[in-house]
């Protein structure tokens, strides 16, 4: 078995000077940077989209942004994906998880909501719960508007994103609903 060649070019250049500095000793916005930077270069290139939108939604204390991709198949009402980037919570955003909901959208047949909550250590926890939970609410509350099935709407996310899935299902569990 070998190794993905885009990921073996990012090693390659991460061996080739030893005295860079690690993207876990860089501080928050050195390490977005740097993730951006290693996003960029693993991103696949021309992900086709039927169509994006970047809106900002009401959050608990500002606007939450967040990016709304339709798939190339995408018409009519259907269901929906709120996507939760990973990034260890302090690193990540919608545009180092853009192929990747692209490529969700398209595979997936639905709509994918990508969520930018807010990253620690500027907004500590509950924040990032906060503004997750605050866009299902949204989508939910907004779904004929973005023409998606208020009944299909699911959550998933990578790493932190995964888990803040998780505390969406169960706040939603406690809550009985989004609503």
């Amino acid at each position: 078995m070998s190794l993905d060649p885009q990921a073996k070019a990012l090693l390659d250049q991460l061996a080739a000077d030893p005295d860079a500095p690690r993207l876990i000793d860089l501080p928050p916005e050195g390490g977005r940077e740097m993730y951006r930077a290693m996003a960029n270069m693993l991103d696949l290139q021309g992900v086709p989209i039927g169509k994006t939108e970047d809106r900002a939604i009401p959050g608990p204390a500002s606007d939450i942004p967040v990016r709304i991709y339709t798939p190339v198949a995408g018409g009519g009402t259907g269901p929906a994906l709120v996507y939760y980037h990973g990034g260890g919570w302090v690193i990540g955003d919608l545009d180092t998880h853009d192929a990747l909901c692209r490529t969700l959208a398209n595979e997936a047949g639905c709509k994918v909501i990508a969520v930018d909550y807010r990253l620690a250590p500027e907004h500590p926890f509950p924040a990032a719960i906060d503004d997750a939970f605050a866009a299902v609410k949204w989508v939910e509350a907004n779904s004929s508007e973005i023409g998606i099935d208020p009944n299909g709407i699911a959550v998933a996310g990578d790493s932190a994103g995964g888990n803040l899935a998780a505390a969406v299902c169960l706040r939603a569990k406690a809550e009985k609903g989004p609503e």
